[in-house]
C-alpha cells in the first residue's frame, strides 16, 4: 500500500507529496490515474564515495524539464539529504529503496509514459536491463545499449568492430596467464578484480613484488574470480567528453582536461573546462572518435567517455551512458543546461542544437575535489585509481591561475608563508616540479627537500636544506620534528612507486601533514599548476564576481 507521509503530526489532514510503501493498509492515500502522463525519475540513492550531490542535481533539472513539459513528475530516492527529496521539487515523491523489487511495485501503481535511469548515477543505471525484462518503457538511450557500454567484454568488442584504440587489456582467471599478459604489455598495469564495483579495488602494479601482493590482498584469482588486467601507460593526459545525443547524433559537447596525469580517479581529479593544453588535432579525434561511440550504440540522452592522450595518440579508457559527475560543472561553466537537454532528447521533443561552444569562452573553470583524510585515521592521503573524494566546488576565473587559486583556497589548501617541505618522486616528477622549486626559490620561499630532491635542486641551482627520512635515525633534521614543531607551511610529497620503505617513509610524512592540518600535496602536476598561481597571484588580484558576471 501507498502511504502519505504524516507532516502535521494528525492535528490537521496533511496533503503531501510524500509517499511511502507499507505491507500495513487496507487502501492507498493516492487516487491513480493510469493515463499514463507521468515520468518517474530514479534518484542517486545514498550518499558514499563514488555518488553525491551531482547527481542530485542532475535528477532535479530533469524532473524541472518534465513539469515545464506538461508532465506529471514522480522522483524515487530515499536520501533525505537531497534537493529532489524537497516537498515542492516534484509531482509525487516515493521515499523508497531503489531495489528493483520496489521500483516494480512503484512502477505498476503509476503506470507511467516512461522512466529516466540516466541521471541518478550507477545505481539507477544498473537496473535497466531488468526493467527492460519487465517491459518498462526506459526513455533514452535503450538498455541493450547500456549493458553494451557497462560490459567490458561488449564494449571492447564493439571498439575493435569499428576501429577505435584502447589499451590493451585481459581477463584472466590464474597467476601463469597474468604473468604471461604482463609480459607482453610490461609493467605498469591496472589490476581490477571483476566482482568489485566503481574502481573500488583498483591498483596500479609497477613490478612483479607490487602485483604478487596486491592480487594476495585484494583478490583470490580463479575461474570464478576472474581478475582485468589492462595496460597502464604513464604520463599520459586524461581528456572527458559529457555530451546529449539524439538518435546517435551528438547535438552539445564539452571536452574538459584532468591537470593530473592518468592514474588519478576523475573523481578526486582537478579538472579544468574548457581544455587549456589540448592539441587541436586531439580535440578533433575525440570528437570523430565520440560521434562513431554515439552512432554505434544510438544514443538519446546523457553520455560521458573518457580518453587518454599521448601526443596525438588517443584511447578510450570507458564509456557510460548516463550523466557523469562532470555534468552540473560544464554547464554552469558553458551557461547551457546539458541534462535540460538531455531531458528533452529523452521526452522525444524537438531540440535545436545550441549555438555555442567552449571555444566562445574568455573564462576557466577548474573543479577541484575535498578530501577528508583528516576524518579517516591512518589513511594514505594519496590519489590513486580508487575514488577518495567526499566532495568538490567549481571556480571561474579570467585565466587558470586565477581559477586553480580559488578553487585550491576553497577545499581548504592555504598559501605558504615561508617554508615549503619538497619531496618530488621519481626523476620525471623531479623534472615536472623543477620550474615549480625555481619560481619558489624566487619568491624567496625557504625550501626543505629530502635527499634524492636536495641533490637534484643543488645540481640545477635551487638553494634546498637537506632534511631526513624517518628511517634515517640519528640524523638532522628530521623532516617529522619539522611538521611537529609546525615550521612548514606546506608538504609537496609525491611517492616514487610502491616498494615498502617508500610507502613507509613517504606515509610517516603525508600523514603527519594531515594530522597537523598542514597543507599537503601528492600530485607533481598539481603541485606545479597551484605554486605557479600562488607566485604569480596574490589574494588582492583575485576578483570577486557573481556567475553571471562571467
Amino acid at each position: 500500500m501507498v502511504k502519505q507521509i504524516d507532516t502535521l503530526a494528525a492535528e490537521y489532514p496533511a496533503q503531501t507529496n510524500y509517499l511511502y510503501l507499507t505491507y500495513s493498509g487496507i487502501a492507498n492515500d493516492v487516487h491513480y490515474l493510469g493515463d499514463r502522463k507521468s515520468i518517474v525519475v530514479l534518484g542517486s540513492g545514498a550518499y558514499r564515495i563514488g555518488s553525491s550531490v551531482e547527481f542530485d542535481w542532475c535528477g532535479v533539472q530533469a524532473l524541472q524539464t518534465i513539469r515545464k513539459e506538461g508532465y506529471r513528475s514522480v522522483m524515487i530516492n530515499y536520501n533525505p539529504e537531497t534537493v529532489s527529496t524537497d516537498y515542492d521539487m516534484c509531482d509525487r515523491l516515493y521515499f523508497d529503496e531503489l531495489t528493483f523489487e520496489r521500483v516494480m511495485d512503484i512502477l505498476e501503481l503509476e503506470n507511467p509514459h516512461g522512466v529516466i535511469v540516466s541521471t541518478g548515477g550507477q545505481i539507477p543505471n544498473n537496473l535497466a536491463l531488468r526493467l527492460d525484462a519487465q517491459k518498462v518503457p526506459i526513455l533514452g538511450t535503450s538498455a541493450k545499449s547500456i549493458d553494451n557500454a557497462e560490459d567490458r567484454e561488449k564494449f571492447s568488442a564493439m571498439l575493435d568492430r569499428i576501429g577505435v584504440d584502447q589499451p590493451r587489456w585481459r581477463e584472466l582467471t590464474s597467476m601463469d596467464d597474468i604473468n604471461e599478459f604482463v609480459e607482453e604489455v610490461g609493467f605498469p598495469v591496472l589490476v581490477r578484480p571483476s566482482y568489485v564495483l566503481s574502481g573500488a579495488a583498483m591498483n596500479v602494479c609497477s613490478n612483479q613484488d607490487e602485483l604478487v601482493r596486491f592480487l594476495e590482498l585484494a583478490a583470490n584469482v580463479s575461474k570464478k574470480h576472474p581478475v582485468v588486467v589492462s595496460q597502464f601507460i604513464e604520463q599520459c593526459k586524461e581528456v572527458e567528453m559529457d555530451a546529449v545525443a539524439q538518435n546517435g547524433e551528438i547535438i552539445m559537447y564539452a571536452i574538459s582536461e584532468h591537470i593530473e596525469f592518468a592514474g588519478v580517479h576523475s573523481g578526486d581529479a582537478t579538472i579544468q573546462f574548457p581544455a587549456q593544453k589540448l592539441y587541436v588535432e586531439t580535440v578533433r579525434r575525440i570528437k570523430k572518435i565520440s560521434k562513431q561511440i554515439a552512432k554505434e550504440l544510438n544514443i538519446s540522452g546523457p553520455f560521458n567517455i573518457q580518453y587518454l592522450a599521448k601526443g596525438n595518440e588517443i584511447k578510450v579508457i570507458e564509456c557510460n551512458l548516463r550523466a557523469s559527475r562532470s555534468f552540473p560543472f560544464v554547464s554552469k561553466v558553458l551557461k547551457i543546461n546539458f541534462i535540460e537537454l538531455a531531458t528533452r532528447v529523452m521526452l522525444g521533443l524537438p531540440v535545436e542544437k545550441p549555438n555555442k561552444n567552449e571555444f566562445d569562452l574568455d573564462y576557466v573553470g577548474i573543479k577541484a575535489s575535498q578530501f577528508s583524510f583528516n576524518r579517516l585515521q591512518k589513511a594514505d592521503p594519496v590519489l590513486g585509481v580508487d575514488m577518495a573524494s567526499t566532495g568538490e566546488v567549481g571556480c571561474i576565473g579570467d585565466d587558470v591561475s586565477e581559477a586553480i587559486l580559488k578553487s585550491m583556497l576553497s577545499v581548504g589548501q592555504r598559501i605558504p608563508e615561508k617554508n615549503i617541505l619538497l619531496s618530488t618522486g621519481t626523476a620525471k616528477q623531479k623534472v615536472a616540479m623543477l620550474d615549480a622549486a625555481r619560481l619558489l626559490a624566487q619568491k624567496g620561499y625557504n625550501l626543505y627537500a629530502t635527499g634524492g630532491t636536495h641533490r637534484f635542486f643543488a645540481e640545477n641551482g635551487i638553494p634546498s636544506t637537506l632534511v631526513y627520512w624517518p628511517s634515517e635515525t640519528g640524523k638532522e633534521p628530521q623532516a617529522l620534528r619539522l611538521l611537529h614543531e609546525k615550521k612548514i607551511d606546506m608538504v609537496v610529497n609525491i611517492p616514487r612507486d610502491l616498494s615498502a620503505g617508500e610507502l613507509d617513509n613517504g606515509y610517516k610524512i603525508r600523514r603527519a601533514a594531515i594530522d597537523l592540518n598542514i597543507p599537503l600535496i601528492t600530485n607533481a602536476r598539481l603541485a606545479s599548476a597551484f605554486i605557479n598561481a600562488f607566485c604569480t597571484l596574490s589574494l588582492d588580484d583575485i576578483q570577486i564576481k557573481s556567475w553571471q558576471e562571467y
